[in-house]
This record gives C-alpha cells, structure tokens and sequence, in this order.
C-alpha cells in the first residue's frame, strides 16, 4: 500500500502490528525461563541438602576424636569436640538389634540435640545408679525407637570403658504434661539400681513440629 507521496507503507504496518512475543524465538525463550529458574533452585537445594550432610559427618567424626581422647585419658577434663561447643560426649549408647550406635552428649539443649542424644542435666550419667535420662530427636538420632520393643537389649559404654548391658521393661506414650511421672515409672530405686529413660516426640512420622506426644522407653540394667 503507498501513501499520498508515492510511499510503500505495508512494510511499516506489517512491523507495527507484529506482536514481538508471536516470534518462535519469543517463544522459546518464554517456555525456557520457567525451566531455568526451576534448575536453580533445585541446585540451591543439592548443594544445601550436600552442605547439611557434610556438615553432619565432620561434626560425628569430630565428636567420636573428642570421645576417644577422653576414653584415653579418664582423668581428663571433658574435651569439646569444636573450640565454640557448649557440650561434649559423656556416653556411648548401642541398640544391637535396631543396628544403632550414637554418641551421648552433656546437655538436652537445642543445640546439643543437633549433633546427637543429650543428657538430661540433674540425672545420673549412663551406666551410674540412678535413673539416667537422654532425648534426642525422632527423625534423626532416636529414630530407632520406632523399631524398640520390651525385651530388647541396650548397651552403654562409659568414659572408663565400662560396658552396661540393660533389657527394655517398658514402653508407653504419655502427654507432654505428664512427662514428669513418665520418667521416674517403672524404674526401680533400690540401692545400685540403673535405669535409661530415652525420651522423643510422637508420633514418629508426624510432619508437623511440636507435638503434645511423648515416645518414653526404660530400661533396667541387668548386669
């Protein structure tokens, strides 16, 4: 189409009424997009998920250095696994027939349960007499007290390389409010008697944080 002057103005209509997302190009660059920002992020998360499980595996080399130099040298003052822990290893607990093996740590804080089982402060030290309590996490370092049962075996190896042999007596879930009972039920208090307590939240494939549920396990020493 020419104008009054003698122009070919179709080249010009047919630019401007071109849609610039109507080109293949366009296209493939609006259906590219999406996928990339997909890729990222599921690399963020591998190298994440990479970065925790590294982290986790120096952290027990370093706790299991710490634990051998204090078995070495019972008369040693505990030894940090790290020079800014706030806790250390004070007991080894195995389950045999759940295949578990975790350090004990000094401390029930938040922190400590990061890195493995931690000691109740105010209760005696695993394999002492007494009623030692320990809890730790359900989805992690205690998820093998989903597969415990009355009669199973526990042992416990103490800083002195003494071996405790105890035989679970008791498993029951009770309301958090009712924790306080819980620990001291079952638990026998005649002189030389020692117990473990082993606490963890409940249900153990719950998906939501903070349940009211307690997973609570004694076992008596029987040697």
């Amino acid at each position: 189409m020419r104008g009054a002057s003698g122009e070919d103005l179709s080249g010009d209509a047919r630019d401007i009424g071109a849609s610039p997302e109507s080109s293949p190009l366009a296209r493939r660059r609006m259906l590219l997009a999406p996928a990339a920002s997909l890729v990222a992020v599921a690399l963020v998360a591998l190298a994440c998920g990479t970065w925790i499980e590294a982290k986790a595996w120096v952290g027990q080399c370093l706790l299991e250095r710490a634990w051998r130099a204090m078995q070495a040298d019972p008369a040693r003052a505990a030894v940090a696994p790290w020079p800014w822990a706030d806790t250390a290893p004070v007991a080894r607990l195995l389950a045999p027939a759940q295949h578990a093996d975790v350090l004990v740590l000094a401390g029930a804080t938040g922190r400590t349960l990061a890195w493995g089982p931690g000691h109740l402060d105010g209760t005696p030290l695993p394999g002492a007499p007494g009623n030692a309590v320990l809890t730790a996490h359900r989805d992690t370092h205690f998820a093998f007290l989903a597969r415990l049962a009355v009669g199973d075996p526990l042992d416990v190896e103490t800083r002195a390389g003494r071996h405790r042999h105890y035989r679970v007596t008791r498993v029951r879930i009770v309301d958090i409010g009712a924790i306080g009972p819980a620990l001291a039920a079952g638990v026998d208090a005649d002189a030389g008697a020692s117990a473990l307590t082993l606490v963890t939240c409940y249900p153990f494939a719950a998906l939501a944080p903070g349940t009211r549920m307690r997973f609570v396990a004694t076992a008596i020493a029987v040697d």
